[in-house]
């Protein structure tokens, strides 16, 4: 089973925290200015996929893996992820992915669909790969993904209350956090003329 989803990592906001604190000195984070100079974007879009199985003893195993894109979520950046994450399952010996994920518009785009279309049907045709069977969340119930806590804890384990972090040191950061390899970035093919 993996759940799917996006999400941005800010260099610059800060989550929501609670900590005990003394009442003379509470604590505070606050978002933290950029400078007019600093050539990086002010935060990270990533994909992210949870993926969740049982071994033979019936424990459960979870994996998180995650791709950061240079750019914003889009269907073209939708499908080279989704096959990024067949690799991944078909190397865990995964015959399988059951890929829960929200109604976003680059989930329901006639070009995903098209893709996953094809991309089912090669695999029947020549049995490589895995399958991937599409489990839509219900349109108002994306919070039942269960990586959006992860996403969530996450932002508050990497936070850093005294300096801007780097896109570089961000993105280190978040994969170190869901004990993943920090691979390359994923980007639009450019056209060549």
């Amino acid at each position: 089973m993996g759940f799917e989803d996006e999400t941005w990592w800010s260099r610059l906001a800060q989550p929501n925290l609670h900590a005990w604190a003394a009442a003379e000195q509470p604590l505070r984070l606050v978002e933290l200015a950029r400078a007019k100079d600093d050539p990086e974007r002010k935060a990270l879009a990533c994909y992210g996929l949870l993926v969740r199985w049982n071994t033979a003893e019936a424990e459960p195993q979870e994996q998180m893996g995650l791709r950061f894109v240079d750019g914003r979520p889009v269907s073209t950046i939708t499908t080279q992820f989704l096959d990024c994450c067949c690799a991944k399952v078909a190397a865990l010996g995964k015959r399988v992915l059951a890929l829960v994920w929200d109604n976003a518009s680059w989930h329901i785009s006639q070009a995903v669909r098209t893709w996953l279309r094809e991309h089912n049907r090669q695999v029947k045709t020549t049995a490589q790969g895995v399958p991937i069977l599409v489990c839509p969340l219900p349109v108002k119930r994306p919070c039942l993904n269960p990586i959006e806590p992860k996403w969530l804890h996450g932002k508050r384990r990497i936070v850093e209350p005294d300096r801007i972090l780097s896109a570089q040191e961000l993105a280190d950061r978040v994969c170190a956090t869901f004990d993943c390899t920090h691979e390359a970035h994923l980007s639009i093919p450019q056209k060549v003329p």
